[in-house]
């Protein structure tokens, strides 16, 4: 078997998979060991199954690894005797702007230049717009999140955990008006989002696309471009225990 590694650093843990694997940037799967910052890069070189390691530094979450770098030598083995799964975990989200697209792991995010950005939200219905909101929302902006990344930013800002596949979750940040709820859609729906008044940075996971001025909009949807995780049946971290982990590690240095 081949593996592709994508690292946040040099582990000397590491060495085992370096004796029993070829390295290659075209390999079978690929492993990323750090947190979620490695695997999100991972998700953007390679389009093949992704093995995610946490490398278990403070403030390094790795919210999809079922694995830590203690447990190497059992990756090793059920590499090696194929014992393993290789499932979906989500699509990616496509940004499409000025007619070009994005693809995001994480999030999209529409975030103020100064003081405040000024935004309309609509849902594209046969090519026409159609009003989600009868309100321009004001305040620091908007973030878009699948299931992926609603445990990330989304949770910090207040949105919902999202544990179904194919959904969009916008979430406010800090507005005024309303209605300041997040807003969950399926897989079937196309979201405009249009600057009304000041700027707003447009960004995808951590990415800058471009500072949008008034009239200016970008579209958002679930991507046919699908995120795949490789999985061991007997090593699988349940929600419950991956949210104690993430508290744990934030409250303890």
């Amino acid at each position: 078997m081949k593996v592709k590694i994508v690292k946040k650093q040099d582990y000397k843990e590491l060495k085992p998979i370096y004796e029993n694997f070829e390295i290659s940037e075209k390999g079978d799967i690929c492993i990323a060991i750090g947190g979620d910052g490695t695997f999100v890069r991972a998700a953007k070189e390679y389009s093949g199954p992704i093995l995610p390691i946490r490398s278990e530094e403070y403030g390094s979450i790795g919210y999809y690894s079922d694995l830590s770098l203690a447990d190497i030598d059992f990756v090793v083995k059920n590499l090696k005797s194929k014992s393993f799964t290789v499932e979906k975990l989500e699509n990616k989200i496509e940004v499409e702007y000025k007619s070009k697209k994005y693809y995001a792991v994480n999030e999209v995010l529409l975030h103020n230049v100064l003081e405040e950005v000024n935004f309309k939200i609509y849902e594209i219905k046969n090519g026409k717009r159609e009003e989600i909101y009868p309100y321009t929302m004001s305040g620091d902006g908007i973030l878009v999140t699948s299931s992926i990344g609603s445990t990330a930013y989304n949770k910090s800002a207040g949105g919902p955990l999202i544990l179904i596949p194919n959904a969009i979750c916008l979430t406010f940040l800090n507005v005024d008006g309303p209605y300041r709820n997040s807003i969950v859609a399926d897989s079937s729906k196309t979201i405009e989002i249009e600057v009304v008044k000041y700027r707003g940075a447009l960004r995808y996971d951590g990415i800058d696309i471009r500072e949008l001025k008034p009239a200016e909009s970008f579209r958002i949807r679930v991507s046919n471009e699908e995120l795949k995780i490789v999985r061991f049946n007997n090593k699988r971290e349940a929600l419950a225990k991956k949210l104690d982990r993430i508290i744990r590690s934030r409250m303890t240095k």
